[in-house]
């Protein structure tokens, strides 16, 4: 039977709804009151439907509103506010890029030092980002030192960390991955507890992949929705792929040739709460390339007027190849989690566009200048 409020621990639905601070709205789900939260104003992003991209009932779920424009500002907040409870006296990460920059903007408006570990590959406006906000950053030429120094910073000095730091890889920091629960609330909410039929998510280690799979069925143990979506890892490894076909126990790592253009889900490995949550929800995991991805990036720009980051590009690869397939059915609804801007790395816009042209003279010069580029006749 579904309710509006939960007896004994103060929660009313109504009550919910009217206060969008921020995520810690949702404060009676999570692991700290909104008092003591660590907030930048994370959360509450909007869910747009996409008509326009010919792949049916589709909805985006634009994490990239968040303030430091991704996903991970909801397990920075969680993660930091905690930092902050503990008496912790150094943030520490390891990221390409997301996460240490959120790391990074929650640790400093929580007045904590931060060091961020990255690769040498990661793209320049990540990293001005995470320099930005006052990390201090470390540069390594080979990825799993990261995790090695970041394990020395962990056990010897006690930093405290917001992401993964040892291997095979579980989730990231446990109470900033509560905080992607509140993106399955805001979904429920938006369609009045009346939740899509899957969630197609981009995935690296599916921190938010679980998150989310928790939040709805938090929602469905309370009555507040009477069902849970089924889920999609958009993967660029294939591991999580490899594991739900061959249906192994572990996902095995899976190497490519190349490294991948979606460089915040390039991790080569799935973890096992991620084949978990497909499992439990009857989902499925789709490998995507570099090509479709460009693709999806300059369709979501020219169509919908939203720049993704590579990654976030690819649930909407997924969403075609699954309906294609006739996995996801004509009728049934997809909201596909957008989880960073463009502007993060901007490489497969500058590789994909041309150059715009130089225009001297006037309006014929100008004219036949757009026709050259663009095709365009102003008819």
């Amino acid at each position: 039977m579904a309710y509006d409020s939960v007896p004994g621990i103060g929660m009313d639905r109504a009550a919910i709804r009217r206060d969008r601070g921020s995520m810690w709205r949702w404060e009676a789900f999570l692991h700290a009151s909104a008092s003591e939260a660590v907030t930048l104003g994370e959360g509450n992003t909007p869910l747009l439907p996409a008509p326009s991209l010919g792949l049916g009932d589709v909805w985006i779920k634009d994490e990239s509103r968040n303030p430091t424009w991704s996903f991970k500002d909801r397990l920075g907040s969680g993660a930091v506010t905690m930092a902050r409870r503990f008496g912790a006296k150094v943030v520490v990460s390891s990221s390409s890029g997301n996460a240490g920059a959120s790391a990074a903007a929650f640790a400093a408006k929580a007045g904590l030092p931060c060091v961020v570990f990255t690769v040498t590959t990661s793209a320049g406006p990540l990293v001005l980002q995470m320099r930005a906000y006052g990390a201090m950053l470390v540069k390594v030429m080979d990825r799993m030192d990261r995790w090695r120094l970041q394990t020395l910073g962990v056990r010897e000095l006690g930093w405290y960390p917001t992401s993964p730091f040892f291997g095979p890889v579980v989730g990231s920091n446990p109470y900033g991955m509560e905080g992607y629960k509140t993106i399955a609330y805001e979904v429920a909410e938006a369609f009045d507890w009346q939740p899509p039929d899957w969630c197609v998510l981009p995935v690296c280690y599916g921190d938010a992949l679980y998150g989310m799979w928790k939040g709805f069925e938090e929602l469905k143990a309370l009555g507040w929705i009477h069902r849970t979506p089924r889920f999609v890892a958009a993967e660029v490894s294939g591991s999580l792929a490899a594991a739900m076909e061959g249906g192994d126990a572990m996902p095995p790592e899976s190497p490519r040739n190349a490294p991948s253009i979606a460089t915040s889900i390039g991790a080569l490995q799935g973890t096992v709460q991620g084949l978990d949550v497909l499992r439990r929800s009857n989902g499925a995991a789709v490998t995507v390339g570099d090509d479709d991805l460009r693709r999806w990036v300059l369709t979501l720009a020219a169509k919908e007027g939203l720049w993704p980051e590579a990654s976030s590009a690819a649930p909407f690869a997924a969403i075609e190849r699954l309906r294609a397939q006739g996995t996801i059915k004509p009728h049934e609804r997809c909201v596909a989690l957008m989880t960073a801007a463009g502007m993060k790395d901007p490489g497969p816009i500058e590789q994909a566009l041309p150059e715009p042209p130089i225009v001297q003279g006037g309006l014929p010069e100008l004219m036949e200048a757009l026709k050259k580029s663009y095709g365009f006749t102003n008819g």
